[in-house]
């Protein structure tokens, strides 16, 4: 006898600015697939907002699709790529296994046992939810390549800005300092062992500046804080706003260098070694640091997403990764012999 279809509540965006949870019918399982029961998701200030706002540019739908998005930009569209879960169904080497994956806002879900990372013992399952930032983290540094004794800047202390940073401190011999409007991001320094700066106070003459505000000011105030032949690595997403830089000042006689970085490909440093399991499997061994749970700044059940995206894309300053709690009933029914 056909079991029937299993059921799953997702989270969808319906149209720019109004999210609403769904029902799902989760497809069969097959045999290289795993079903897995979400513990956690995680939701940034940054992409995930800039997606609920329907600022994803036409000419990037297709390049900014997450791995198991449903639907299309600017919506109905369900997108997320935080996902901590228990492996409920699959093979006997992740059976029961906790798992990282890219997945949206949902209950539960199928994916091929390829899609799914284990988390490592000593990483608590609700600071996994961080993997996917720490491992663009990871792919920035080795795009950027820092050498011992550089003079780093890391210009917005958002997700991204701090995990970098937190990734920097450990380099022999790096100075480096977290640049951010906001002063009271100089505790989120003080727990990676970096220094704070605002924008006014920030040290000139950097080796190598890490940009993540996703401002025009400051990309623009990057460039400014570089020592000749110095170098900015962008890694912010502006989605479909237009950004203007000063050029015509000290950028030719200084031989500066802008150089974009994203995670959705391996470094071309470690492309031909190392593959996107490899790159995500470090990111979950970095995250063993308690000082990441620094990270995840408030957290909400997921009936409440619905409500929660409108306030992160309004701009809750106080916000870094929102925690999504599940609540969810295992769907695997367990008989008596």
């Amino acid at each position: 006898m056909q079991r029937p279809a299993r059921a799953a509540r997702a989270f969808w965006l319906a149209a720019p600015g109004r999210g609403e949870i769904r029902p799902v019918a989760l497809p069969a399982r097959g045999e290289g697939d795993v079903l897995v029961r979400t513990l956690f998701s995680g939701v940034s200030r940054g992409t995930e907002t800039l997606v609920f706002r329907g600022g994803v540019p036409a000419s990037q739908r297709r390049a900014m699709r997450a791995p198991f998005q449903d639907g299309d930009f600017p919506g109905p569209v369900k997108y997320g790529y935080l996902n901590v879960g228990v492996v409920e169904e699959g093979p006997p080497p992740l059976l029961d296994r906790t798992v990282f994956c890219l997945y949206p806002h949902q209950t539960h879900y199928v994916v091929p046992a390829t899609a799914v990372t284990p988390v490592p013992d000593p990483v608590p399952p609700r600071r996994a939810v961080l993997a996917g930032t720490v491992e663009t983290a990871v792919n920035a540094l080795w795009d950027a390549a820092p050498l011992i004794g550089d003079r780093v800047t890391v210009v917005g202390a958002g997700m991204v800005g701090a995990c970098v940073a937190a990734l920097l401190a450990r380099f022999p011999a790096v100075q480096v300092e977290l640049v951010d409007t906001d002063p009271s991001r100089a505790a989120l320094a003080r727990t990676f062992g970096v220094r704070f700066a605002t924008p006014d106070e920030a040290a000139p003459d950097r080796d190598l500046v890490v940009h993540t505000s996703a401002t025009e000011a400051g990309l623009a105030r990057s460039l400014e804080l570089l020592a000749p032949d110095g170098e900015v690595l962008e890694l912010s997403w502006y989605g479909d706003r237009s950004v203007s830089l000063p050029l015509g000042e000290a950028f030719h006689s200084r031989r500066l260098t802008v150089r974009a970085s994203q995670v959705g490909a391996v470094s071309p440093a470690r492309r031909a070694r190392r593959t996107y399991a490899d790159r995500l499997a470090i990111a979950l061994d970095l995250l063993a640091d308690p000082a990441f749970d620094a990270l995840l700044t408030g957290e909400s059940a997921f009936d409440e997403l619905p409500d929660v995206l409108p306030l992160l894309a309004r701009g809750e300053r106080s916000a870094l990764c929102r925690l999504i709690i599940y609540g969810g009933v295992s769907l695997v029914q367990h008989h008596r012999p």
